[in-house]
């Protein structure tokens, strides 16, 4: 282990669900690499700190932490990764990253100012513009809040009255920052959506997760069953983990997706994350719909995609907090 320094713990992991990252802090452990285990649900900060006990810090919070009563710590990370920032600390999927994280307007704006192609849609901050903002888009639609999570956040509407009586009886919630998209819902083709990982700004591999289309729930560390049956290791999944029918098998899509998805991930300061993309069953159209900070590799990767991302990632950390050392020194 080349991590020696005075700090008696060069890196810190920022994170929020109890189980996710046992895979990560468990690969940390077999390399006997120092970690300090920062619980954002329990988090604090000093204003004027200006010594801590580690050079870099790894944030894996999720926005999808209202979900487990946690939401106090999701504008708060913002806070702290700026202020970190500001004090010289290397945090890998920083403020940036984070900014894009918690607010899908930023990304399909991003989207947009790329020329990738992603599903029509219109920004709204209050339940009575849904139905106007509704106007020009082929129904079914969706109202999906701004910051959400695990599928968290998502209604779909077969038609314009649904969204009408869903308004008129007080029942769209927009979320947290009482935002939402108005969006196109895009029928999956082959009944799947394709989620590529990255790592250090490049393509590391891709995902293939099939669904009904009723489940917005697309995360890949709770999908427990490859495309022929078989049950993936449940100590490798979520312990919350929903039985909800998912099947995955790996997918490597063209070099042009690669090179696209790579120009998302770079010009979102992401340095760990996923694209989803999907393929629209009506006329073959892609469209990316989502950006992810928190990225959480597929659950038993060995088995289906045939490595274990951890032990990229873990390479991939010691890189970023062995140049920190160095600026350091």
């Amino acid at each position: 282990m080349s991590l020696n320094n005075n700090n008696p713990n060069p890196i810190a992991v920022y994170y929020e669900h109890p189980d996710w990252f046992r895979p990560l802090f468990n690969e940390l452990e077999k390399r006997e690499i120092r970690v300090e285990k920062q619980n954002a649900a329990e988090h604090l900060f000093r204003i004027a700190e200006k010594d801590f006990s580690y050079d870099v810090l790894f944030n894996r919070m999720s926005p999808s932490a209202y979900l487990r009563n946690n939401a106090q710590a999701i504008f708060y990370t913002s806070s702290l990764l700026e202020s970190l920032e500001k004090k010289g600390i290397k945090v890998i999927n920083g403020s940036k990253a984070w900014k894009y994280e918690i607010s899908k307007a930023l990304q399909l704006n991003l989207l947009e100012s790329l020329g990738l192609p992603y599903p029509k849609a219109v920004v709204i901050n209050h339940p009575s513009q849904a139905v106007s903002a509704s106007e020009g888009l082929r129904f079914p639609i969706v109202v999906k809040a701004n910051i959400g999570g695990s599928g968290a956040g998502i209604v779909k509407f077969n038609s314009r009255e649904e969204l009408q009586q869903a308004v008129a009886e007080n029942n769209i919630d927009l979320g947290l920052d009482a935002t939402a998209l108005v969006q196109e819902f895009i029928p999956a083709r082959g009944g799947s959506i394709h989620r590529v990982e990255t790592l250090g700004g490049k393509y590391l591999y891709g995902i293939k997760v099939y669904t009904s289309g009723e489940s917005f729930n697309l995360c890949p560390a709770d999908i427990c069953q490859t495309t022929t049956g078989q049950e993936l290791t449940r100590n490798a999944c979520a312990l919350d983990a929903p039985k909800n029918g998912l099947k995955v098998e790996a997918f490597t899509p063209s070099q042009e997706i690669i090179e696209q998805i790579e120009q998302i991930i770079q010009a979102t300061g992401i340095e760990v994350g996923g694209i989803e993309y999907i393929i629209d069953d009506r006329d073959g159209q892609l469209y990316y719909y989502d950006v992810n900070a928190l990225s959480n590799f597929v659950a038993d990767a060995t088995n289906v995609i045939g490595f274990d991302p951890h032990e990229k990632l873990v390479d991939y950390i010691e890189k970023v907090a062995n140049l920190k050392k160095e600026e350091v020194l």
